[in-house]
């Protein structure tokens, strides 16, 4: 009698399927959406301002949405650079390079692709101008900041803030085709507003970028030192979104006054409990900050669209 051989049960683990919604959301966190978010708000107020009134909804669409792209390649491409010391500290521990869920270079990829497509969109929506700048600024952030200041200097986030004031300039040009005064002036007022929103975060975190090496303010200095540097750029920040009151009106004027007022008592007061060597929150400034900004550019926002076209109008 021939007998049957029994064939044993494959007993390997079978691999875990990929959720295909997991997938695309870390493919999204790459592209660090919240920081996204801030950047437009700045980007429409500043379209507002250029048209003195309401610009053509299809070129706003079509500037939001190259601008999204060029953040989110941006921000992917730093992943890349910075998967290292993302893996290190306990506040970004969870991006997609961090716990392997996007391949290095399915991220190097797809922040480029975007860049690309960025460009692409820009120049065919709006114009050349908007196009180039949005490319430079990705350029900037990633080989200026991120491979290069961000590890060696604690002025890397004064310096490498400048990435982060284009939007603003980007959508002044896509509706002037060209860079006025006021695009500068806005340009500056995020340039002033980074060092006190970053350093108050990094007071919080300190022991994070310090366990990765990297040199921010708060790991190099006292501090006391890193507290009256932020009430300087407070104070040089809300002084500077003055310089706007000529090309705006009273709406403008009275918001970018009294949120100026309210984020220079929270400077004062952050800064006088560190004096002081009492408890203090720096992260109640860094959140402040964020409203802020939002606050001062809404009210640019509304003061732009409430104003009546001016024939030949300077700017």
């Amino acid at each position: 009698m021939s007998s049957v051989i029994p064939v044993p049960a494959d007993t390997r683990p079978t691999p875990p399927r990929r959720d295909v919604k997991a997938v695309l959301g870390a493919y999204v966190a790459l592209t660090k959406p919240r920081i996204i978010e801030l950047l437009l708000v700045t980007t429409v107020p500043a379209m507002l301002l250029a048209a003195r009134g309401i610009p053509s909804p299809w070129l706003v669409l079509n500037t939001l949405i190259g601008g999204t792209m060029a953040a989110g390649s941006a921000n992917a491409l730093n992943c890349v650079v910075d998967a290292d010391i993302d893996a290190v500290m306990k506040r970004t521990s969870a991006r997609p390079l961090a716990r392997h869920a996007v391949p290095t270079r399915n991220a190097l990829v797809f922040g480029v692709v975007l860049g690309v497509l960025s460009f692409g969109w820009l120049y065919a929506t709006t114009n050349l101008l908007a196009a180039a700048m949005a490319v430079g600024a990705i350029l900037f952030y990633v080989l200026v900041y991120t491979m290069i200041l961000k590890r060696r200097t604690s002025q890397n986030i004064v310096w490498g803030g400048a990435a982060g004031c284009m939007p603003v300039v980007i959508g002044w040009s896509a509706v002037t085709g060209d860079v006025g005064w006021p695009a500068l002036v806005m340009f500056g007022v995020i340039f002033f507003w980074t060092p006190p929103h970053f350093w108050a975060l990094a007071m919080k975190f300190r022991d994070d970028y310090a366990a990765a090496g990297v040199p921010m303010l708060p790991v190099v200095a006292t501090p006391q030192h890193v507290a009256k540097q932020i009430v300087v750029y407070s104070w040089v920040m809300v002084l500077w979104t003055l310089l706007l009151v000529p090309a705006t009106g009273w709406v403008y004027t009275t918001f970018a006054v009294l949120a100026g007022v309210w984020f220079l008592v929270f400077a004062h007061k952050l800064n006088g409990a560190v004096r002081r060597d009492e408890p203090s929150n720096p992260m109640k400034l860094f959140h402040l900050s964020n409203t802020y900004l939002t606050l001062v550019f809404v009210a640019l926002a509304v003061d732009s669209a409430l104003a009546l076209p001016v024939t030949g109008w300077p700017f």
